[in-house]
């Protein structure tokens, strides 16, 4: 267990590749989904005498997007630098940059954690063109170089050390996540490589105040389960050292997922090392007042202003607001239901919006979202329209299907699609409701089960739920449960 005086101090650099059609700096296709090595490639991309690189407009765009939705400062100029180091996946021997002159700066990201509001100051985002990927065959003595990612537009988002557990350190990623994703900016899958972060981390000894001297980089994590469990792993590793009068190496570590611990990889770089000098090719940017302000006016509700309207609007618990969000297109999606919902509704009087709009939430939650992550499927593309989705739980409400026979209709609706109402009617799935036909059923069971009856007056609740179990069994499933309760109730005092 790790000794609370020890105070974890964490920030992160995360890489996000930005969903543009071409590359950074060059025309060659951005698609990171391309499974064939060396496909999405051209002369600039791979580094050829006498190419000069081209910014990409949409991605520098979409990282002012980012950077306004992080409450960043973004100044007039802005410019490129070339960062030098060379490796095999980057063919100029240089990486185009930004060092001092970033698209954005000083920022923050409100979090919420245990109920409260922690703010993480956000250091800087800038642009830059990814790096290839090492293929190292196994069994083989040489390594291959697949230059498809090589020039990805890449925004570099890093925050101050603010961050004090691994739990605030998730949370901080899931929000940037979906922000990024609101924004349309990047797909942010971390699975895929479109989203990659990096936690700084070390452990202030206890009554120290200043950061410490040193920090250890956690690479290749691609989930936000490892994330959580790379920081736990560092936090207690540099807490035992300490303990020990031992001070933690500043080097860059590896994520072993499947042994769950770190690994060193190498000592960690300096700025120095990298020899930044401004690019020669490409000419400084500038963002006059009148084109941020049109960006500004172009933004999406983001994720925290949807979650307070969510939860005023609709009274969903938070939980379910949580989930919704997390998930863009099914809020969507979600917001559509509700939406045929209240049309229907004002057109008949009665009915409980929030009780509506809680058994739409509970549906596209539960048995909606298990059928499209076993499918790997958005909501959008499903056969199952909004319409068609709010038609179902019109025909719950309305007591015209029970809870097993909608689950039977929606997985219909599901794998062929259709209206609710025509399944239910080729399906003979219409709920029994009528009191006469019910109140039948209910004198059959009565009379054929006098020690249940019995045993229920003596106050054996059990043989209630018994007696509904026939009634129900004797009307062939379709009796509406609540009617039956109600009658049999009656019946039976």
């Amino acid at each position: 267990m790790t000794n609370s005086a020890y105070k974890p101090v964490i920030g992160f650099e995360i890489h996000v590749q930005l969903a543009t059609k071409a590359k950074m700096f060059s025309p060659a296709p951005n698609n990171p989904d391309e499974t064939v090595p060396n496909t999405n490639i051209d002369e600039i991309v791979t580094g050829q005498p006498g190419t000069l690189p081209v910014a990409n407009k949409e991605a520098i765009r979409l990282a002012a997007m980012v950077g306004l939705a992080l409450n960043c400062t973004i100044d007039e100029f802005s410019k490129f630098d070339r960062k030098h180091y060379f490796y095999p996946d980057l063919p100029k021997g240089y990486q185009i940059s930004q060092y001092d002159q970033p698209i954005a700066k000083k920022g923050y990201l409100d979090i919420e954690v245990n109920g409260k509001t922690k703010r993480i100051g956000i250091t800087r985002a800038h642009l830059e063109e990814d790096a290839g990927k090492n293929v190292h065959p196994e069994g083989l003595p040489y390594s291959l170089v697949d230059y498809n990612r090589a020039g990805a537009p890449l925004l570099e988002i890093v925050t101050e050390p603010d961050i004090e557990s691994a739990e605030e350190g998730r949370i901080f990623l899931q929000e940037l996540r979906n922000i990024i994703r609101y924004l349309g900016a990047s797909s942010a899958d971390m699975e895929k490589g479109t989203m990659r972060c990096e936690p700084n981390i070390s452990v202030r000894k206890p009554g120290e105040t200043t950061l410490p001297k040193y920090k250890v980089e956690v690479k290749n994590i691609n989930s936000f389960k490892f994330a959580e469990a790379a920081i736990n792993f560092e936090i207690a590793r540099h807490t035992e050292m300490l303990e020990k009068g031992e001070t933690p190496r500043q080097v860059t570590m590896g994520w072993n997922e499947k042994n769950n611990c770190t690994v060193e990889q190498r000592s960690k770089e300096d700025a120095q090392d990298y020899r930044y000098m401004p690019d020669p090719d490409l000419p400084v940017l500038q963002f006059p007042q009148e084109y941020l302000d049109e960006l500004r006016n172009r933004m999406p509700e983001l994720p925290a202003q949807k979650r307070i309207r969510f939860l005023e609007e609709y009274k969903l618990p938070l939980a379910d607001v949580e989930n919704l969000i997390n998930w863009k297109e099914l809020a969507f999606y979600f917001e559509d239901v509700v939406s045929e919902l209240d049309e229907w509704r004002s057109q008949e009087n009665g009915l409980n919006r929030e009780q509506l709009i809680k058994m739409a939430a509970n549906w596209c939650l539960q048995d909606f979202s298990a059928l499209l992550n076993q499918d790997l499927k958005n909501p959008l593309d499903s056969q199952v329209g909004p319409e068609n989705f709010a038609e179902l739980v019109k025909l719950i409400v309305q007591g015209k299907i029970s809870g097993s026979a909608a689950k039977t209709v929606f997985r219909t609706m599901y794998e062929k699609g259709g209206d609710p109402s025509e399944i239910v009617e080729d399906m003979g799935l219409t709920q029994v409701s009528d009191e006469g036909a019910i109140a039948g059923a209910i004198e059959k069971v009565i009379a054929e089960n006098p020690k249940a009856v019995a045993d229920y007056k003596a106050g054996q609740q059990k043989s209630f739920g018994f007696l509904v179990g026939q009634c129900m069994k004797e009307l062939k499933g379709k009796g509406n449960p609540q009617v039956i309760n109600d009658l049999l109730r009656k019946k039976l005092s």
